[in-house]
């Protein structure tokens, strides 16, 4: 019998260009583990990388090293008059600024932004964010919401600004990430896009960057990948770039873009009072604050970055205790008192400007962080934009603020969690329907203390409150209860 072939199959090496393109940026460690792959791997490892636009992730990698240690300009309080204050509106603003606001809306000049790239893993979920349903009697999830808001505000610019010309569908862009784009789509579709119509929303998502070690190598999740991570929700500008969605907007004639985060219950899409104040100061930024509830609230704040110096906004973690607790004199309010809740405008204009500014400055935040590698857990490094990263580079920001209460019911940790847990903000958004109803002259009768539940009232009926009366004038509701028509 003959003895079997001892002959060893011959080791294939990795393609030779792709090796010398990752040696020319030190990450040639990619391969370290080739030998060991099988050839389905070793497919799987080239595919994996040859799309690594290399000059790109090298140069944010060095760029966003070298701003680490940077010492950044000092930071003074938003000018006063900055910022639009509850107080000092008058209804006259706010109604000049509401027709404003819907006319642009009836001329199909405001687009909607979603940032939608989260999972709801610390809800207990591992579905988009926007799938959530708090807990409303309605059962309607964080996009049901949304969807009909816009749905009531195309109505209402239909009726109050478009004499007979029919409803202008606010088109709606939706950000998602690798991790939530496939059950984002399949979750619209299979409700039917909540009554929109299918062609005004758009879908696309924000891109990914390699995770990387402290030397600014790139980790291995496995021996054939990279680990990467959703480039943070300020990808939104560099995405909608590459997605050609600017040119998309001006296509459409639409100038400016509200832009939120999916994971607030109350959020006021498409807000005509917030666009008609933007288009009445004809600045290219704005954004909505709400007033910081005490001094060690975790939240982001607006500061202006050196004398006479841009809009920007500065992590809780990053403000010195001592100018967190700060008071002004004459105002009596904290010093540092106005928090970025994620609720923006921009114009078009800006937004191209933004995406090109942020691709040549290559600056993300380092994100320390625990990353499963093939080493076990490895600390390393994800690398971040966010959102605000754009206000630095507007020639005019101003801000808007608005009552917690009304616009700002955050849903961010676990029921059982201290703050913004689903109950809470299904409390916050019973308590305010349960004003506005009250207010068109409804009752209510309740089994439970009130404090603890509530009415909804659908968007489809009312936006903010408005024309409530014909339904809820005389009549009583028992809470908790969804009002529709």
């Amino acid at each position: 019998m003959r003895e079997p072939s001892m002959e060893t199959v011959p080791v294939s090496p990795p393609p030779q260009a792709l090796l010398e393109r990752f040696k020319d940026y030190g990450q040639e460690d990619a391969f370290s583990l080739w030998d060991e792959l099988s050839s389905e791997e070793k497919d799987h490892l080239v595919k994996d990388i040859e799309n690594i636009d290399l000059p790109r992730i090298d140069r944010i990698i060095r760029c966003s090293f070298h701003s680490q240690g940077l010492p950044s300009a000092a930071i003074e309080p938003v000018p006063e008059s900055c910022v639009s204050t509850v107080e000092e509106r008058t209804m006259e603003d706010r109604e000049k600024w509401w027709k404003m606001g819907m006319k642009a809306i009836a001329e199909g000049k405001l687009g909607v932004l979603l940032l939608s790239g989260g999972q709801g893993t610390r809800l207990g979920s591992s579905d988009p964010k926007g799938c959530f349903n708090i807990g409303l009697p309605s059962g309607k999830s964080l996009f049901h919401l949304q969807a009909e808001r816009i749905l009531c505000i195309q109505r209402l610019a239909a009726i109050t600004a478009n004499e007979g010309a029919g409803i202008v569908p606010i088109q709606w862009y939706i950000m998602t990430s690798p991790f939530t784009d496939e059950a984002t789509r399949k979750y619209f579709e299979s409700h039917k896009y909540f009554g929109l119509e299918a062609d005004q929303v758009t879908f696309f998502q924000q891109g990914t960057i390699p995770c990387v070690s402290k030397d600014g190598r790139f980790i291995m999740e496995t021996p054939y990948r990279v680990a990467k991570s959703p480039d943070g929700n300020g990808g939104v500008y560099t995405a909608l770039k590459s997605s050609r969605l600017l040119e998309d907007m001006n296509s459409r004639g639409i100038k400016f873009v509200d832009c939120y985060g999916v994971d607030n219950a109350l959020v006021r899409v498409a807000d005509p009072t917030f666009l008609g104040y933007f288009i009445d100061k004809g600045v290219s930024a704005a954004a909505k604050v709400v007033r910081k509830a005490y001094p060690q609230e975790k939240v982001g704040v607006f500061v202006r970055r050196g004398k006479g110096g841009p809009l920007a906004v500065v992590e809780y973690s990053e403000l010195d205790p001592s100018l967190s607790s700060a008071v002004n004199q004459e105002t009596g309010r904290l010093r540092f008192c106005w928090s970025n809740v994620c609720l923006h405008m921009f114009t078009v204009d800006f937004l191209n400007q933004v995406a090109n500014g942020l691709e040549k400055d290559s600056i993300y935040h380092l994100a320390e962080k625990k990353i499963p590698s093939i080493h076990g857990q490895t600390v390393g490094y994800k690398l971040e934009q966010f959102i605000f990263d754009a206000f630095p580079y507007t020639p005019s920001t101003t801000l808007f603020e608005v009552v917690r209460e009304e616009e700002f019911a955050p849903v961010k940790n676990s029921n059982g969690s201290n703050f913004d847990t689903p109950d809470s903000a299904k409390l916050l958004v019973l308590r305010l329907h349960t004003r506005w109803v009250v207010a068109a002259g409804g009752f209510l009768t309740h089994s439970v203390p009130l404090y603890a539940t509530g009415v909804e009232v659908s968007p489809l009926c009312s936006y903010a409150g408005e024309n409530l009366e014909s339904i809820c004038r005389g009549r009583t509701f028992h809470a908790p209860c969804e009002i529709s028509f």
